[in-house]
Formats: C-alpha cells, structure tokens, sequence
C-alpha cells in the first residue's frame, strides 16, 4: 500500500501531513506513525498531522508527535495545514479543528496567520510560567529543570517587543521551533510584565510574531513546501 503524503516546515519545525479527507489511510498504529516519523528509515519529521473530515471546519486535525504519543495543539502544524487547505480550495480564510476548538488561518503579508483561541496562565513562581494553549507550557525564567508532563520554553532574552527561546517537546525532543510554545512564551511574558504588546518570538529555526487581540492570540509567519510524495506501508 502506498500513502500520498506532503512534507512541510515553519522555522525548522517540520511535519508530514496524510489527507484522509481524500486518500485511504492505514491504520495509524504506533509502529506506523514512529516509523513513518523517522528520520532514519521513515520520511522523518517532529510530528505526523492527519486530515480528517468535519462537520463544520474544513478539515479536523490529528496531531501525533514523533514517538506516537498525541498532542493537542501545534500552532507551527495549524499555519503549514492552514496554508495546503486554502492552496487546494482557493479559499482566502480555512478553518481547522482541534480536539478542543476551531481555528482560522490565512494568508497575510508577513505569511501564515492562524487564530490560536484562548489561553490560560495555570501557575506562576519566580522561576516559570505555567501556560495551557490547548497544550500544557511551561516557560522558563530561570533555573531549567526536566518537566517530562509539559512542552518546555526556555527564555535567554526578552524585552518589549523580542524573545528569544528554546524549545523541548513532548514527544519530539528538541525542536527547531513550536508555534503553540512561542504562544504560551508571550503569554508569560505578558503576565510578567502585567501589560501586552506584540512580540517577535526568536527561536532556533527563525522568527514568528504573537499578537493578541481580545482573549484569544494571534500566530504569524512564513511557511514553507518542502515536497510530497508516496510513503510505500510496508
């Protein structure tokens, strides 16, 4: 059996993305999804993102990361999906949903801009930030330590208007760069400094800009078609 499949990256995040809508899927089994997630033996990515249909957002999106486990959110996933969804409908504006809400993204000149919905500051001690994003963030100030429950944000720098982070994921190790914990990392900021303003948040991969507008935030830049192809099941 062979699988049609498109590989995608933001800022070195990278993901291959299977359409269920249109293409028959095998069953996503744990050897499957690791295998396929392999940089070694598979196409290789941080995480595998699976299209389904829905009965109100133009697509429902499964996210699993490298070693098979879920995750709820990817704002990096949701810009890259966003991007393929309004390329083949020729709409302007697609909406994707997730295990807990639905999102919209779109084209703007800076790129790929998704509505991220809400966030939620849980906890706050002088040496992180504790912030859910359909995803549970924990955002270092000071003192890094293991948290294997959470995605980790690890701030060097930050001011008014920048950050600059690295990332460790659930599932996936370290990473290049993560939409949803550049989120929770402006979040923290914001809760710190006890006012908002829009950030460039740096990670290793390049840059995105978080915005919040109302309760919900706003996540934008560049995403990139990397090639597609046909992955053989074997």
């Amino acid at each position: 059996m062979t699988v049609p499949f498109v590989k995608m990256q933001a800022q070195g995040n990278d993901f291959v993305i299977l359409d269920s809508i249109h293409d028959t899927l095998p069953v996503l089994t744990q050897a499957f999804i690791t295998k396929i997630c392999d940089r070694h033996v598979g196409i290789g990515c941080d995480q595998l993102l699976v299209l389904q249909p829905h009965h109100t957002a133009d697509a429902l999106m499964l996210i699993y990361n490298a070693d098979a486990s879920k995750a709820a959110n990817c704002g990096n996933g949701l810009r890259c999906v966003g991007d393929l969804l309004m390329r083949q409908t020729g709409k302007p504006q697609v909406s994707i949903a997730l295990a807990d809400r639905i999102v919209s993204a779109e084209h703007i000149a800076d790129g790929v801009q998704v509505m991220m919905g809400d966030f939620v500051v849980e906890q706050v001690t002088k040496d992180y930030t504790d912030v859910l994003v359909g995803n549970p963030h924990r955002v270092y100030f000071n003192h890094v330590q293991t948290c294997p429950e959470r995605n980790v944000e690890i701030i060097s720098d930050y001011d008014e208007s920048h950050a600059a982070i690295r990332i460790i994921e659930r599932g996936a190790g370290e990473t290049l760069a993560c939409g949803s914990g550049a989120c929770a990392t402006a979040a923290a900021i914001w809760q710190r400094q006890g006012h908002v303003s829009p950030l460039v948040i740096q990670m290793p991969g390049g840059n995105v800009k978080v915005h919040q507008l109302g309760t919900e935030l706003l996540l934008t830049g560049i995403v990139t078609y990397v090639f597609d192809g046909q992955y053989v099941c074997v």
